[in-house]
């Protein structure tokens, strides 16, 4: 009944917030009389922020047409490769006309970036692929808003997500011969489950994976989020954030948690910061601060975008993560596509080198749950696994922003080489050899950039 209430609300301050939006560029429009008004800056930036408060935030588009790699200018096509019913593979194929850049492409790493399943659209990470793809064969998990899946596509669990992630890798691992894995946030736990269950079943596993700030043991130094999660129950959550799609969209009767509740749940951890933010993008407007301004629209175009997760997916994660422990208790089954239940076993994974990166200041996933990691993969020799904390970073900053550009993807960038097998016929240098043993202790400096060339052909 919430979300029901909620769409109506919505789709009667939709057409609000578009007349706000018209009255805005009717005052800052300098040839129209209402421009001439004495308050018609104040006017047209009230008119604006209005605008934006009541607007529906849509998926963004992840909007990297171009990277740059060594000075020449690398196109990028972005195109699905796999499609699931939750979720879809997504492709960043690279192409240059140049040759040289076009043979040092194809010679390089094959990266799956695992994107969260936790409110916002993986173009949450659209830094974090752009960065990458400079130097990596680039794919990610795009998940879809649970309330556009029929549902006719049956249900959607814990245990689908760690068999999708099998799936996406040896996909990957056919079409390449290998690959790495990257997970950001919550997705570090299934990550780890999919791959424990690789090395178990005596699969190929990837050749290395690299965890980012997420909760694989959630008990250590936790967090608001955290602590939500402990002192509620099974039932308090299933009771109080759980309702069914309206019949407007293709998923109704579905059961999920809404994203309007999400989204609420976000602002609800700094209600003060982001009031202070939007009032700051008022005076922007006022002052003319374009610059500042659009940041500021960028920023809130992602984050105010939310998706429904399916109810199963996100109670199983509630319970196995930040309940039971199950991972780090070593009590964690999943159902595999046959329909067999397996144990998840991190001690079993020999072959895949670890890195585990947290922020310092990191308020989402605190200080020791991700480096927990290396106390369950006691099977991965010790000059195989590095952890990194980003000093002054942070949740969001060790994959987005200035430090992670900086600080971060140097560290990732030279763990992934050091476990990235030489290309055939050519012995792997001694920089790579050692790369995975020696911490990174400072940020690399960015090179300097070559004269810019076209970018067409392909790889």
């Amino acid at each position: 009944m919430l979300y029901q209430i909620y769409e109506t609300q919505r789709s009667i301050m939709e057409p609000f917030a578009d007349l706000a939006e018209v009255a805005a560029k009717l005052y800052n429009n300098p040839v129209l009389p209402f421009a001439q008004h004495p308050l018609a800056q104040r006017i047209s930036a009230g008119y604006d922020l209005l605008h934006r408060l009541g607007k529906d935030y849509e998926k963004p588009s992840f909007g990297i047409p171009t990277v740059d790699v060594d000075g020449v200018e690398v196109a990028i096509h972005e195109r699905v490769e796999i499609d699931k019913p939750f979720c879809e593979l997504r492709r960043f194929k690279r192409f240059s006309d140049d040759t040289e850049t076009l043979a040092k492409l194809k010679g390089q790493p094959v990266v799956l970036i695992v994107a969260p399943l936790s409110g916002h659209y993986a173009t949450l990470l659209r830094d974090t692929v752009r960065t990458m793809l400079k130097d990596h064969k680039v794919y990610i998990t795009d998940w879809k808003n649970a309330r556009l899946v029929p549902l006719s596509e049956g249900e959607f669990h814990l245990d689908d997500y760690v068999n999708y992630v099998q799936e996406f890798v040896r996909y990957l691992q056919e079409k390449y011969g290998n690959c790495h894995v990257m997970s950001v946030c919550q997705p570090t736990v299934p990550v780890l489950a999919a791959v424990s269950l690789m090395a178990s079943r005596g699969e190929t596993p990837p050749l290395s994976m690299t965890m980012m700030g997420g909760p694989i043991d959630a008990r250590k130094s936790p967090t608001a989020v955290n602590n939500l999660a402990t002192q509620r129950s099974h039932e308090w959550f299933e009771n109080n954030v759980i309702y069914r799609v309206p019949e407007s969209f293709p998923g109704a009767g579905r059961r999920v948690y809404p994203g309007f509740l999400q989204h609420t749940g976000f602002v609800a951890m700094n209600p003060d910061r982001h009031a202070s933010s939007h009032y700051d993008y008022f005076k922007d407007l006022i002052k003319g601060d374009n610059e500042s301004a659009e940041a500021h629209r960028k920023f809130y175009d992602e984050y105010n975008a939310v998706l429904d997760m399916d109810a199963d997916y996100y109670l199983e994660t509630i319970e196995t993560v930040f309940q039971a422990f199950r991972l780090v208790n070593g009590t964690w089954d999943v159902k595999n596509e046959d329909g067999e239940v397996e144990r998840v076993r991190p001690q079993d994974i020999t072959r895949t080198a670890l890195l585990t990166i947290e922020g310092e200041l990191d308020d989402i996933s605190g200080a020791g749950q991700t480096a927990a990691a290396h106390d369950l993969c006691t099977g991965i020799p010790k000059a195989h696994r590095m952890h990194y904390e980003a000093k002054g970073a942070g949740h969001y900053g060790i994959f987005s922003g200035r430090r992670w550009r900086e600080m971060v993807h140097p560290v990732v960038k030279s763990f992934i080489l050091a476990h990235q097998p030489p290309t055939e016929g050519k012995k792997p240098s001694a920089a790579r050899k050692t790369a995975a043993a020696a911490p990174v202790k400072k940020a690399v400096a960015p090179q300097k950039k070559a004269p810019a060339r076209k970018a067409l052909a392909r790889t």
